[in-house]
C-alpha cells in the first residue's frame, strides 16, 4: 500500500477531500520525522511506537579489498509494532 492508496482509503471512509487528507497524512509524517531527529520517541498507543535506536560502533569488513573498517555509533529511526497489532496480524494473516 502506498502513500496514495492511503489518502484515498482515508478520503473514501471518512468523505474528507484527498487534498486535506494528503496534507494531513504529511504534515503527521513531517511531524515524526522531526520528533525523532530531535531524539524524541512517537507513542501511538494501539498502534506502535517510532522510536531512535542506538547502533553501537562496530567493526566492518571490505571483503573485496580484505580490509577492515570501524563504523561508529550512530542513530537510526525503527518501529515497534504494540503488541495488540501484533496479535492482529498475525490472527487476520492466518485467514
Amino acid at each position: 500500500m502506498t502513500k496514495a492508496d492511503i489518502v484515498n482509503e482515508i478520503s473514501k471512509n471518512t468523505g474528507i477531500e484527498k487534498v486535506t487528507v494528503q496534507k494531513t497524512v504529511e504534515a503527521f509524517m513531517e511531524t515524526v520525522k522531526d520528533s525523532l531527529t530531535d531524539g524524541k520517541n512517537v507513542y501511538l498507543r494501539g498502534f506502535g511506537s517510532f522510536i531512535v535506536k542506538k547502533r553501537a560502533e562496530k567493526t566492518a569488513r571490505n571483503i573485496s579489498k580484505n580490509t577492515t573498517i570501524i563504523i561508529p555509533e550512530h542513530f537510526i529511526p525503527a518501529f515497534k509494532p504494540a503488541k495488540t497489532f501484533v496479535a492482529q496480524v498475525k490472527d487476520e494473516v492466518k485467514k
